[in-house]
């Protein structure tokens, strides 16, 4: 006995040493790699049926999945939603006043969205074209495997029922909340609940290289809701107030269009320190003409504690623009990082980029699109503008268990908090921003379990690769006007 003991001890001992030796205490790398304009009910209705699962309205343990496949609901009943191509020829508006259709809020102390607006949010189509009847009604047309990369990524990894944007409004104010936690022009005005809440008039150029004639509208509270807030166009799209770049100094983000609404680092002053129609601050840390050199760069071992991905308007999932070019977009990042054979060193050990790195793909916006899910409404003056509708986002890490999804309830803050408490070894503590970061109550820490030993990467298969997308000879378009 004492014999089969020692035999059975040996090979525990040799595994508890295994395990602590591929232990993490926190990610080198952090990417938040950013899609455009998407609901789950209108691009991920393919959670909904074989072989990737099912879902439930509440979701269950055998349907875990929430999101709804009939039964939208319009003020005067409900309707059957019906399939589009992702690479439509149409697009819906997403600005505030959108919001404030859709959500139909009812006033009160803890007020709430009856989300049976949507009708009401307007559509314009391509030239040539006319919206088709129901426009906001409708999910994205899998028959074709165009979105498996992103049911494949969803359903090997985790996928959050719960993630809403933080703002109530389209893509400027969502990449300013994503990028620095808020979209106020400075600090005061955060504390205050006084926010940029929309992108430019006609789209023209935005941040700190802005036409000196360029204004615009912010939300302000008001004490008679509904719709919240007072809005006007006299403010300057530059502002100045910390962000995370701010806190994580080796940070990259990678862009189409230095003045675009995507380019968040563009409005921010100390970032950008604009001189002569040019941001002149960016040194090595912003591309803002080229976002496939993020795949160059992997590929040459270049990888920063902090990165942003924002894609072309081919590859953004954008009603109208996009080519259906986005799930192997988010694939060929992914497979890049986790085909990888750079290594880090950490505590005298190697750890590839696929051991070390964390990945949250998210949506900026709703896009107009139905979504059933009311989102929190938060209370206090920033309750005016936040939260905004759920958006996809999926998380990927050789931490995450295959197949997980979290219920919890998340928004652009949690990412900042997960960032702060995973650099925590840099000094930083959840909610240093003092923004979205402070105000949110959770940090995606489910999602990983760093005592694990790391899962061996599996690539995503997508009709188009990194090779496509480094030789792609087609400009570089930021995604939209909106």
């Amino acid at each position: 006995m004492r014999l089969a003991s020692r035999l059975l001890f040996f090979p525990l001992m040799i595994a508890a040493a295994v395990t602590a030796q591929a232990q993490l205490s926190n990610f080198k790398h952090v990417v938040v790699i950013v899609q455009e304009n998407r609901t789950p009910d209108n691009l991920f209705q393919g959670l909904c049926s074989a072989p990737y699962g099912a879902c439930a309205v509440p979701p269950t343990r055998m349907a875990p999945y929430d999101i709804q496949t009939s039964n939208w609901v319009t003020k005067t009943g409900t309707i059957k939603p019906s399939p589009v191509a992702l690479a439509d020829t149409y697009d819906l508006d997403h600005s505030h006043n959108a919001f404030n259709f859709m959500c139909n809020m009812v006033a009160g102390p803890h007020p709430t969205c009856k989300m049976d607006g949507a009708a009401r949010i307007p559509c314009s189509a391509e030239t040539g074209t006319t919206c088709p009847t129901n426009p906001q009604f409708k999910y994205v047309d899998n028959s074709t495997g165009i979105l498996d990369p992103y049911l494949a990524l969803a359903t090997q990894y985790g996928w959050a029922n719960y993630m809403f944007q933080t703002n109530q409004g389209p893509s400027f104010p969502a990449h300013q909340f994503i990028f620095g936690g808020t979209s106020a022009p400075s600090q005061s005005d955060d504390a205050e609940g006084i926010f940029a809440a929309e992108n430019t008039p006609d789209g023209a150029p935005v941040g700190c290289t802005a036409k000196a004639s360029t204004t615009i509208k912010v939300i302000s509270p008001s004490s008679t809701p509904p719709p919240y807030g007072v809005e006007d166009s006299t403010t300057y799209p530059c502002f100045e107030h910390q962000t995370m770049a701010d806190l994580v100094s080796d940070w990259k983000y990678y862009a189409a269009g230095e003045n675009s609404y995507w380019t968040a680092p563009n409005a921010i002053e100390h970032i950008c320190l604009p001189s002569d129609g040019k941001c002149t601050g960016y040194g090595t840390h912003v591309d803002p003409l080229n976002p496939s050199q993020v795949l160059t760069d992997l590929r040459n071992c270049t990888f920063h504690d902090m990165t942003w991905v924002t894609p072309t308007a081919a590859n953004s999932d954008h009603a109208l623009v996009n080519d259906g070019g986005g799930p192997s977009w988010v694939a060929s990042i992914v497979n890049t990082i986790g085909n990888s054979t750079c290594t880090d060193t950490i505590n005298n050990r190697a750890y590839t980029y696929w051991q070390d790195t964390a990945i949250f793909i998210v949506w900026d916006d709703w896009g107009g699109w139905y979504d059933h899910e009311p989102p929190t409404i938060l209370g206090g003056v920033e309750g005016d503008y936040q939260y905004g509708f759920r958006v996809p986002m999926i998380v990927v890490s050789a931490y995450t268990n295959p197949g997980y999804v979290d219920n919890g309830r998340y928004d652009f803050g949690s990412i900042l908090r997960f960032t702060e408490f995973n650099f925590a070894n840099l000094g930083l503590r959840e909610g240093e921003l003092g923004f979205a970061d402070s105000r949110s109550t959770t940090d995606l820490r489910a999602f990983f379990h760093l005592n694990q030993l790391p899962r061996k990467f599996t690539a995503i298969p997508a009709p188009k690769n990194a090779d496509f997308f480094i030789n792609d000879p087609r400009p570089q378009e930021a995604p939209d006007k909106d």
